[in-house]
């Protein structure tokens, strides 16, 4: 198997080539490229490979910029640190995607199911073919414009709060409220659920059905049973923050972004 990988970050392009190794001895790694410049020369320069490992941001942009430039036949598999829910609308059978960090049982399933892939009939170019249409759906995705700030009603008055004043999001009596660096608590008119959508993942995350929380408002991170964590925030007297076992793992790839 012969295999691209399009990654500007050295160190994990070269944790993917070994992780790629693991899962097949015979793969062949082409090239590893850096840049959506280096990889629209490479592509029409060189025969199509067998898989394409593509990061989303490259140093000099969107790998997406790639597609407007080449034609590229080969499956690929995306690598990426954006939140897998806005991807969602982007996989098709040809594409797959992988959150960074890479874990190794993801990448054997990402494996398998090229495998399953290839056992099929091959479609035609048309459908191999990733159209631009696609393309712009997901850059409109990563690219969209989170809130900045939420406008609170204080009897007669109207005031702006910044989201960088921000610490987290709470729900209380079927309400939702935020917590301010200051300590200032302000009802909101969103419920926590639909606030997910309008938040940065890059520096909020849900932690519970109640609670969607900054890196800033985490005093204390402890284990807790049944393989959970006790979260303790500033300027909270709730001492009964659990992250459930479901989100840990997605909590703790969050921490080390």
């Amino acid at each position: 198997m012969k295999v691209l990988i399009i990654e500007d970050e050295k160190p994990a392009a070269k944790r993917l080539e070994k992780l790629i190794f693991i899962q097949s001895e015979q793969a062949e790694v082409l090239a590893k490229l850096d840049t959506v410049k280096s990889a629209i020369k490479w592509f029409n320069s060189n025969a199509q490979p067998d898989l394409v490992f593509m990061d989303i941001q490259l140093a000099d942009g969107l790998s997406f910029e790639i597609f407007e430039h080449t034609k590229i036949l080969a499956p690929i598999i995306f690598t990426t640190a954006y939140d897998e829910y806005a991807l969602k609308a982007f996989k098709v059978n040809s594409v797959d995607y992988l959150l960074k960090p890479i874990d190794e049982a993801d990448l054997y399933a990402a494996f398998e199911k090229l495998k399953r892939l290839r056992s099929v009939e091959t479609k035609d170019d048309k459908d191999q073919t990733h159209s631009i249409e696609q393309i712009t759906k997901v850059v409109k995705m990563l690219s969209r414009q989170y809130k900045n700030r939420f406008i609170i009603k204080i009897g007669e008055h109207i005031k702006a709060i910044s989201i960088n004043d921000i610490l987290y999001f709470f729900s209380r009596d079927k309400a939702t409220y935020c917590m301010t660096d200051e300590g200032k608590t302000y009802l909101l008119d969103y419920p926590v659920q639909e606030l997910t959508n309008m938040l940065d993942p890059e520096r909020f995350f849900q932690i519970s059905r109640k609670h969607i929380v900054s890196l800033r408002a985490i005093e204390d991170i402890i284990s807790f049973s049944n393989s959970r964590l006790k979260i303790f925030l500033k300027n909270s007297d709730n001492d009964d923050i659990i992250v459930s076992r479901e989100r840990v793992q997605d909590f703790k790839h969050w921490l080390d972004i």
